[in-house]
């Protein structure tokens, strides 16, 4: 393992959605056109609940956030969504809808370039998780691309202690949680981490970082921060 270099990081982990990827650039056509066909199939028929509600939930499991923004619904309507979800979600990314957050790229690569070794850890579907990396152009940067619905763990404390398992990854290695959520914030200090809260995204209340260890408003912030 190497040894700490003055406050750099050996290893980042960072969230997908809200910290690498602006979702709601995808996310809001795509919530529209998972609840018409809720309504069409007679799964959900119910009010559709705004767009907003559903980014306020990002950084939750998938199930959770069903639960919260399509209150009494069904096993079926909620499994249906995720399905409807992930088609959808490709299919936007296919036709080059979403974007990275500025200078996200070039720090990712700077970073790589550094020697730091960079994973992904979200609560999202795999296939969407992955999805943004290689439709992004942003996945050959990582060491390993994590999600809940790939491991189907039940929190992100969890995730995150599966992938510093699987690589090895302990002390004393210097290592970094980057997210915009409180779930962000509790995987890393569950874990061990030092954490960055991204204070750019919009999708969280701004109390939800209270904890990080340090804030951001730039991602460029990342290459000259040392924990």
């Amino acid at each position: 393992m190497t040894i700490e270099r003055q406050g750099r990081p050996d290893a980042v982990i960072f969230d997908m959605d809200g910290t690498l990827f602006e979702t709601d650039k995808l996310l809001i056509p795509v919530h529209e056109r998972v609840f018409r066909t809720l309504r069409e199939e007679g799964l959900y028929v119910e009010e559709a609940p705004p767009a907003e509600r559903l980014l306020s939930c990002l950084g939750m499991l998938l199930d959770d956030i069903w639960r919260e923004i399509m209150p009494g619904s069904s096993e079926a309507a909620r499994r249906r969504a995720d399905e409807l979800l992930l088609q959808y979600e490709l299919e936007g990314l296919l036709a080059g809808e979403g974007a990275l957050y500025p200078y996200v790229e070039e720090t990712l690569q700077q970073l790589k370039e550094d020697g730091v070794k960079l994973f992904v850890a979200s609560n999202g579907l795999e296939g969407y998780v992955k999805g943004v990396a290689e439709q992004k152009g942003i996945a050959s940067l990582f060491d390993g691309v994590y999600s809940a619905g790939e491991y189907n763990t039940a929190s992100k404390v969890d995730l995150v202690a599966r992938l510093l398992q699987d690589h090895h990854l302990d002390f004393p290695a210097s290592i970094w949680m980057v997210g915009d959520r409180s779930s962000d914030v509790e995987a890393g200090r569950g874990n061990g981490l030092k954490t960055i809260g991204c204070a750019y995204a919009r999708y969280g209340r701004a109390s939800e970082l209270e904890d990080a260890d340090v804030q951001i408003n730039d991602f460029r912030e990342l290459l000259e921060l040392r924990l």
